[in-house]
């Protein structure tokens, strides 16, 4: 009887049966340690230190498309701030606005499908609604070209939709790129893209409701685009 076996003796103890585990990844590391820890000296500390790393949390990757996802929130947020800045009225719409894209990005970095569905709801709406029902966007790109062609910038507030609506654009790109990534896709996503498009709505909605209740008419003009 050596140590190994003291070792492993009340592992085989606390582990469940298969049915009951719901973290893969977990029980085959608890595998792990039922396997490994049979021997003694060298071989046991290193059998510890690779059970060791495997039952560490897996830790965020960030690659392309969360950089997209991160890089656009990130630039979107600092418009926000910006604009908040400039127009003090609409600084508490903004921040709880905000929440959202950190929210997306927070679910985004830990490989959550609920951080792509968030964020390609919450940027997909703002992107559709500054096209087809309002004329910020195009009012900014009219003041980035009067720039370009005359060195004069007149209205910086207007400007600021530009990017904006791309780094919304960025959002969108990278969560759908992120979710084809993912190796496990179910017909419930739909559901559940559904879901996340009606809280952020209905939360944005809300938003707009407590704060700045002027903006509602947007929401008419998202079905009904050539409505006044």
């Amino acid at each position: 009887m050596g140590e190994g076996v003291l070792a492993v003796a009340p592992l085989h103890g606390i582990v469940p049966s298969e049915s009951t585990w719901v973290n893969d990844h977990r029980r085959r590391c608890l595998l792990a340690i039922s396997r490994n820890f049979r021997g003694t000296g060298l071989r046991n500390i290193a059998a510890r230190q690779r059970v060791s790393g495997c039952m560490k949390p897996n830790v965020a990757r960030i690659s392309a498309p969360e950089w997209l996802i991160l890089i656009g929130a990130s630039v979107f947020v600092i418009v926000l701030v910006v604009s908040a800045f400039w127009e003090a009225d609409i600084r508490w719409l903004h921040f709880f606005q905000a929440l959202m894209y950190v929210a997306t990005v927070a679910l985004s970095l830990r490989g959550n499908r609920w951080g792509y569905f968030v964020g390609i709801s919450a940027a997909g709406l703002w992107d559709y609604a500054n096209i087809v029902a309002t004329t910020f966007f195009f009012n900014g790109l009219q003041q980035l070209s009067e720039w370009v062609h005359t060195g004069h910038l007149a209205r910086p507030d207007l400007l600021i939709a530009v990017p904006a609506w791309f780094s919304n654009f960025f959002v969108i790109v990278g969560c759908v790129w992120a979710y084809s990534r993912l190796t496990t896709k179910t017909a419930s996503d739909i559901a559940r893209l559904l879901v996340a498009f009606a809280l952020t709505t209905g939360f944005f909605a809300a938003d707009m409701a407590i704060f700045q209740p002027r903006y509602l008419g947007l929401f008419p003009r998202l079905l009904h685009p050539h409505l006044p």
